[in-house]
């Protein structure tokens, strides 16, 4: 295991790689403000791939976007499409979680003769703005753009504090997960500890896909997909619309919540049914 660079025309990404000269490849992509690390406990149960698990772009080790450039999500698929065409990967299975699974589903949709198989853990997509309040929701992202640009954030301390944080966000994580994210996701200088992500992932998007383009997207997905959910994960309830529009969708629940591949049992459980799936 070591870590790889992608020196993208834009940007540099970074991933964590294992596997080298496996004939199938995996690019697991981590959900919002997590990093490559996230994928650690999955990653002991996959020795048969060629498993790469990408810091997506202003996350962990990878680089910032450019000032003025966006964090929208297809900018993350753009990214994926250059990072294959540059190293040769013609056609790969894509793990995603939570945002990493919208980035996965929406590549498989735009790109079907790139994707072999597709796995999301906790996510079905991007999630969108009501049509309705639209330039309600636009007129609030564009103030908070702004108001970023005079907020600072205070360092930690130690990477004790910045480990409880991260245990106890709004979807906890065990102290060992919390330990993976840490290491990878903070940078220490004289004024102690802070997270490596860009702040401006904080920031809600300008602009976001509605329903019926999600919809149409999904619906052009061409690989067999399986869909993981925590038993305690998000709520799934009225995601059964996007469900129906993929065609070879196949959902499995688990004990666990919304970062269960992180978790030993749910994890193996995961990593056991790819290995049994991706033959």
């Amino acid at each position: 295991m070591h870590e790889v660079t992608y020196a993208l025309d834009h940007l540099t990404l970074r991933a964590i790689e294992s596997g080298q000269g496996q004939p199938e490849t995996i690019i697991a992509l981590h959900g919002w403000l997590d990093n490559a690390s996230s994928f650690n406990e999955l990653r002991k149960h996959l020795t048969n791939f060629h498993f790469v698990a990408l810091d997506l772009a202003g996350h962990g080790h990878s680089d910032h976007r450019p000032p003025g450039d966006t964090y929208y999500i297809w900018e993350n698929v753009s990214d994926l499409l250059s990072l294959m065409d540059l190293h040769g990967y013609n056609k790969v299975t894509l793990l995603g979680h939570s945002m990493g699974a919208s980035v996965a589903v929406l590549f498989a949709a735009l790109f079907p003769e790139r994707v072999n198989r597709l796995y999301m853990i906790e996510g079905m997509g991007p999630p969108v703005y009501d049509e309705k309040k639209l330039p309600q929701l636009m007129a609030e992202a564009i103030l908070k753009q702004k108001r970023l640009k005079r907020r600072t954030l205070r360092p930690y301390p130690d990477l004790e504090s910045a480990i409880k944080v991260r245990m106890t966000s709004r979807w906890p994580v065990s102290r060992q997960s919390a330990e993976w994210l840490v290491e990878r996701g903070v940078k220490h200088d004289e004024t102690g500890y802070s997270w490596c992500s860009d702040h401006r992932l904080m920031l809600p998007s300008i602009n976001r896909m509605t329903e019926k383009q999600v919809m149409s997207c999904l619906k052009a997905v061409k690989a067999p997909v399986r869909l993981y959910l925590g038993l305690d994960g998000i709520d799934m309830s009225d995601a059964q619309a996007r469900m129906d529009q993929l065609d070879k969708l196949d959902v499995i629940r688990l004990p666990g919540n919304h970062h269960l591949h992180m978790d030993a049992e749910p994890a193996l459980r995961i990593a056991t049914d790819i290995n049994n799936t991706l033959v």
